[in-house]
């Protein structure tokens, strides 16, 4: 365990990505970032090893600056936002200059990744590194609920985004003959927490996933910096070799601050199944097909009408990407057929079942 703490202390950097834009509730941000800034402070040996990197030099410099020369922490902005990944690719890259660190492990703004969990994060990453013999390692920070944190509504667009990410990787994996690593990371669940923004690197995996350059898979720019960042990380850290960890971690009931009421909510779920089936090369039928097979086992479906349209939205902005935005759903989801407990069969909303 002393080694744990001492890796954690001494070789690893902290990015937080900060962006706090016009509409954004500037008071709560800051004080949620002042008091992550706090926290972490607590848990590395030298300040100079977390980096508060901001997206735009008008979304929250000037609160990173007095923070850097409150705590001494590092400050990095971006003149021009892009989005997160921009955030996280200049304070990585910054970072990454100490020749010492050996993890570097990306924390959002909000406080909801909690500091005193990066221990388990680097205990994660260490156990894969003597067990599967590699210094090639990615871990995630597994929600336990993706619905207590983010609601209903963004807890289920992110599951079928999941679902998707893991699709996509098992047939690049077989179409490349690429085993994908997965004994480490499916001990919670159907499908890892892709978009779970608290993630470790170990350094060959972050020098490869931030510093190589930005592959935009012919998508948009705010489709890869800032809705799909969470699947480039993990796509490209799995290209590069990475062994896939999961740890649970905790979460706060709801997030105190959030950007994502603040974006065209549809395209952002769909451009974060876009980015990585582009970027996989994957064919639009094999797309379509995921697309009907993960819709109606979502809970959201069953909210009517706007939540089963909401989903309907997501696959015909997906399948449009792919130059078939008018391809139907092969069966209304709101007429599949379930099982009940005593033998019989119900539909979704009045249908005789066979």
């Amino acid at each position: 365990m002393q080694h744990m703490l001492e890796l954690l202390r001494n070789k690893t950097g902290l990015v937080v990505t900060v962006h706090i834009p016009k509409g954004m509730n500037s008071v709560d941000a800051t004080r949620a970032l002042t008091d992550n800034v706090v926290l972490l402070c607590e848990q590395v040996a030298d300040p100079q090893r977390i980096c508060l990197s901001v997206d735009g030099a008008e979304c929250g410099v000037d609160v990173a600056v007095e923070l850097a020369t409150r705590f001494g922490v590092r400050q990095i902005a971006a003149e021009t936002p892009l989005g997160k990944l921009q955030g996280a690719r200049l304070g990585v890259d910054h970072l990454l200059e100490d020749e010492s660190l050996e993890h570097v492990i990306c924390v959002d703004q909000d406080g909801d990744h909690f500091a005193n969990e990066l221990l388990n994060l680097v205990r994660a990453a260490e156990c894969i590194r003597a067990q599967a013999d590699t210094d090639r390692i990615i871990v995630l920070g597994q929600r336990s609920s993706m619905h207590r944190p983010m609601g209903l509504l963004r807890g289920e667009l992110e599951e079928l985004a999941d679902r998707i990410l893991l699709d996509a990787l098992t047939y690049h994996a077989a179409l490349t003959g690429t085993p994908l690593r997965m004994e480490h990371a499916f001990t919670f669940g159907e499908y890892p927490d892709f978009h779970s923004g608290y993630k470790l690197f170990s350094r060959p995996i972050a020098e490869a996933v931030f510093r190589s350059e930005p592959n935009l898979a012919g998508t948009p720019p705010v489709c890869y910096y800032r809705h799909a960042v969470e699947a480039v990380m993990v796509v490209e850290a799995l290209e590069a070799g990475a062994y896939l960890g999961v740890v649970n971690r905790s979460t706060y009931n709801e997030q105190p601050i959030s950007a994502f009421g603040m974006m065209a909510r549809e395209q952002l779920m769909a451009n974060t199944i876009i980015w990585p089936c582009k970027r996989l090369a994957i064919p639009v039928h094999f797309v379509r097909q995921w697309l009907d097979n993960h819709l109606p086992r979502l809970l959201l479906d069953t909210l009517r009408p706007d939540g089963g349209s909401e989903l309907q939205a997501v696959r015909r902005l997906v399948l449009d990407a792919f130059g078939e935005g008018d391809a139907p759903p092969v069966t209304d989801a709101s007429l599949v057929c379930v099982a009940v407990p005593n033998g019989g069969a119900a539909g979704r909303p009045n249908q005789e079942c066979p």
